[in-house]
């Protein structure tokens, strides 16, 4: 199950589970559409392609919680 993120790693945007607008590599590194443009869809930390993360509606949260461990180092 993905981990899903909740915040771009590049600028901290918040990036809800439930909302579209998140780019994700296979490693699961998390990325606003707009940072994942200026990287040219490829994941800075392991050259992995950035792919449109799926949404998880929020009817599932309570049993399938997305991550609240923020990833933006500012």
């Amino acid at each position: 199950m993905l981990e899903m993120r909740p915040d771009c790693e590049k600028c901290g945007t918040d990036l809800p589970a439930e909302a579209p607008g998140a780019f994700i590599c296979s490693f699961e590194c998390t990325y606003c559409a707009e940072c994942a443009e200026s990287l040219d869809d490829r994941c800075p930390n392991c050259g992995g392609e950035l792919m449109d993360r799926p949404t998880r509606a929020k009817k599932h949260h309570a049993k399938s919680p997305p991550s609240t461990q923020r990833k933006f180092q500012g």
